[in-house]
């Protein structure tokens, strides 16, 4: 029971805040009953982590009756400690059956304490742990927590083992603990696909009120939900509970997420969320060993761009950091390795082979109309030419060259960012005569280059901000109307979006490689859709293929592509000029 009341202590200032009488009744399965096997609960401090560093916490394991330890069992993780009368109910359903073998971990969010405990506190790490954006609490849990639990066995000597599948492993808590839940699995949909969530603070403490939004812009995860509140919960200055709990479950449903709700009348308090905790489980659980789905979104863009069961796929691996990108007329797909010096061919049957060695740290490579290929090699400070055979011959020096595009009527735009930050980035115009002309500088860091699909306008990412940049381009190649046009997601754990790579497919559409996947922006600056690589890394992007219908993606070690619905706009060949788009 002092577990239970300790789970509860930190949600004491919000829930002053709006109080009504409540009564909920006990459900039958949060009682004990006589004759089913009973659970044990385990109890431990975790202080050595290097995610949350000086931290201290305690947590507490639940290992049912039934754990057989020759097999690993399936988790349910909870923030804040031990609430919902968890171990009963497990007991009672694991008993009947409704819900699998499954290992509980109670964990308490951490603390750093103070040397001086009469006269200083201690941090608390709540908010910054639960109600924050990105991975760390995940891989906190994932790298640090859960292989900490399966070192402890049970009383009678079990080992623990847990399931390392995402189809086996539930999560949940209570206000940020339940935020802190979403995200979880949110970020890492392979370790988590169950999530319970009870009077979630979807609202802007740390960031969460934008989970409605990346909701509906990133390609679906396969995740089932079950969503509490009620409408005398929290309205404060970070925002209305009820209200943003709601408008999550809206977004969850236009996104083709299983999700279930249970709205009613209580307050910022676990009364309600203990009442349907059984329930709850029942649906998490449903179906299982079957695997959570990932639904159909109702997001046009996505819809317009993917093909249903047309995943990502592996095109190679083993690389230093691919980069560069690029086709030519035939579809086939060239990209570099840049530390390593090797330039690489996909053939379209999708052989790979070498095709240049020795390329001087190459990270933007393009085609132009001639059929040649033209490479910026950043530690050479050159710009190279490449013919058919992999020779190579110099375009231009004296700048240490980033990304690059080449238009139909031969001129040749460059990133050149510089290493200090006291220097701003240039973008360099090579005309076909060998001309250099610098025709714009100020970016923080001018990183990936491409042209419109009608090559009237020049876009321009910078790398430390969450903009692209939109330039007119004046008949003799120069810029004007110098735009911050693109507003390009940034995640939670950094202070840029670091977008990299920029191409353009024939509808107008601009697609980004960002910290947090492709984002894709229709034509009037909007990030419509995003869409995440196996890996979680990109740097640049390509359209090859036969028909240009094939999306390639530079992501760090590994190289991979995904068959569209799109075509790409390819910068050597005519310009075209896409639909209007809706403004």
């Amino acid at each position: 029971m002092k577990a239970f009341i300790l789970s509860f202590f930190f949600l004491t200032p919000f829930s002053l805040l709006a109080q009504t009488p409540e009564e909920y009744p006990v459900h039958p399965d949060a009682q004990v009953k006589e004759g089913v096997p009973k659970g044990e609960i385990l109890k431990f401090t975790f202080e050595n982590s290097k995610i949350f560093p000086g931290t201290w916490r305690e947590y507490w394991v639940y290992v049912p009756a039934q754990y057989d330890a020759s097999k690993p069992a399936c988790v349910y993780v909870n923030q804040d400690g031990v609430q919902w009368q968890a171990p009963a109910v497990f007991d009672n359903l694991i008993h009947k059956k409704e819900m699998p073998v499954t290992i509980g971990v109670f964990v308490m969010h951490g603390r750093v304490k103070a040397t001086t405990p009469d006269a200083a506190l201690d941090r608390f790490n709540r908010s910054f742990e639960y109600d924050g954006l990105g991975d760390n609490y995940a891989r906190f849990l994932l790298e640090e927590l859960l292989p900490e639990v399966e070192t402890k066995k049970t009383s009678d000597g079990r080992t623990i083992k847990l399931s390392k599948s995402g189809n086996d492993r539930a999560i949940g808590g209570s206000s940020s603990g339940a935020v802190c839940a979403f995200t979880a699995a949110w970020e890492r949909p392979d370790a988590f696909s169950r999530v319970f969530s009870a009077i979630g603070t979807y609202v802007g403490l740390r960031g969460a009120d934008r989970y409605h939004t990346l909701l509906r812009k990133y390609e679906p995860k396969p995740l089932r939900i079950f969503l509490q509140d009620g409408a005398n919960d929290n309205n404060i200055y970070a925002g209305d509970w009820w209200m943003a709990n709601q408008t999550i479950e809206r977004s969850l449903i236009f996104s083709g997420y299983e999700v279930q709700h249970v709205w009613g009348e209580g307050a910022h308090n676990g009364k309600h969320g203990t009442a349907i905790f059984p329930d709850a489980m029942r649906y998490l659980w449903k179906d299982w060993p079957q695997p959570v789905k990932t639904g159909a979104t109702k997001n046009p863009m996505l819809n317009d761009i993917l093909l249903p069961n047309e995943g990502w796929q592996l095109v190679g691996e083993g690389y230093k950091f691919s980069e560069g990108p690029t086709s030519n007329a035939k579809g086939e797909v060239f990209f570099d390795d840049g530390p390593a010096g090797n330039i690489w061919k996909v053939s379209l049957d999708g052989k790979l082979t070498s095709f240049a060695k020795n390329s001087g740290n190459v990270y933007g490579q393009a085609f132009g109309p001639d059929g040649k290929m033209y490479a910026a090699a950043m530690n050479a400070k050159k710009v190279m030419v490449y013919s058919a055979d992999g020779k190579a011959v110099k375009l231009a020096d004296g700048f240490a060259g980033n990304d690059i595009v080449v238009a139909n009527n031969g001129n040749t735009y460059v990133t050149n960012p510089s290493s200090d930050a006291n220097v701003k980035s240039k973008v360099w115009l090579i005309r076909p005569n060998g001309e250099k002309v610098e025709v714009d500088n100020g970016l923080h860091f001018a990183n990936g280059i491409t042209l419109s699909p009608d090559q009237t306008l020049l876009y321009v990412a910078d790398d430390h901000s969450h903009w692209v940049y939109s330039y007119s381009i004046l008949p003799d190649g120069t810029l004007a109307n110098k735009q911050k046009y693109y507003w390009i997601h940034a995640p939670d754990n950094f202070d840029d979006a670091g977008s990299d790579g920029l191409k353009t497919d024939r509808d107008g559409r601009l697609y980004v490689a960002t910290r947090l996947g492709i984002q894709v922006c229709d034509q009037a600056g909007r990030v419509n859709a995003i869409l995440p690589t196996p890996n979680g890394d990109v740097s640049n992007i390509c359209f090859g293929g036969e028909n240009f219908d094939i999306l390639y993606a530079t992501c760090g070690d590994k190289v991979y592509k995904r068959k569209v619905k799109v075509k790409g706009a390819n910068a050597w060949d005519k310009p075209n000029k896409p639909t209007a788009p809706r403004l």
